[in-house]
């Protein structure tokens, strides 16, 4: 009877083993290309979208993406809403990072009093949506002249719950020999913030600059609301010109509009998916 059990056992063994070597890669990859098949999929299929000239279901390329990316590019005057966009997007990630940085840096080395407080009444921030508040903000943007303004696209974004916690959370790990011995060097607290500080913030710098520039780059609300000229018109709103209403959807062009669209975002991810990576890690540790 133990010889069997013995036996037995030596068989489940080697089955598990089995299973480990060769058919738990196998399983997994194959869940992992499906999942990458269901996610890149939409954009394969607007990829070939764009290369047809008309009719919509195909699978097969077509011929006419030239004649679709210019139609799209003359019709919505995508480079005036690529510069608009480009320009909002750029001032509020550099805003944020700029606010946030200065603020934690308060918070953190000046000993403010109530400083927890007036951080969780920050976060509470996050209670109020845009969609919540954007009466109130939109009626302040009229007293002061600032609708349909560049002004009124970017200021009102400047404050950063969230950067001020991601820099708040990053210089508590500082230690403060750095800020003692920068002290002893007759080094002033702006010269610590710029010669120390911001340095080693770099990778938070690139993860918020990547959040806040992707967030503001597909941002469709706000500028529905403020900019009501071509001048200041975003690129959300400028695909919405490549639907016509009165007439069949030429799904080449809107498709090819919608790719000119994700490139920018898509090249900014690239370059900086590694300050994102190392940024959200550290942070999380602090946690």
């Amino acid at each position: 009877m133990s010889a069997v059990s013995a036996s037995t056992s030596e068989t489940v063994v080697t089955y598990e083993g089995r299973w480990r070597r060769r058919l738990y890669p196998i399983v997994m990859h194959a869940v992992m290309l499906t999942a990458v098949f269901l996610v890149t999929f939409p954009l394969i299929y607007a990829l070939i979208l764009s290369t047809q000239d008309s009719g919509i279901g195909s699978l097969r390329p077509g011929t006419a993406i030239v004649e679709n990316f210019r139609g799209a590019w003359a019709r919505a005057e995508m480079a005036l809403l690529i510069r608009n966009t480009l320009v909002v997007a750029l001032a509020v990630a550099f805003g944020k990072i700029m606010l946030s940085i200065m603020g934690a840096y308060a918070l953190i080395y000046f000993r403010v009093r109530g400083g927890m407080i007036l951080l969780a009444v920050v976060m509470l921030t996050h209670l109020l949506p845009l969609p919540v508040r954007i009466v109130p903000t939109y009626d302040l943007l009229t007293e002061l002249g600032w609708v349909d303004t560049f002004k009124g696209l970017t200021i009102p974004f400047f404050a950063s719950a969230t950067g001020l916690l991601l820099f708040q959370q990053f210089f508590r790990t500082v230690p403060t020999d750095l800020a003692d011995a920068a002290r002893v060097d007759g080094a002033g607290p702006f010269r610590f913030l710029i010669s120390i500080l911001i340095p080693v913030s770099r990778t938070n710098i690139g993860a918020l600059f990547l959040i806040e520039f992707v967030y503001m780059w597909n941002q469709y609300l706000w500028p529905l609301i403020v900019a009501n000229s071509v001048r200041t018109r975003q690129v959300q709103i400028g695909i919405k010109q490549l639907v016509a209403t009165d007439a069949v959807i030429e799904w080449g062009i809107l498709t090819a509009g919608a790719i000119t669209v994700i490139v920018p975002p898509l090249i900014v991810l690239l370059v900086l998916q590694r300050s994102l990576m190392s940024g959200l890690s550290s942070s999380t540790e602090d946690f």
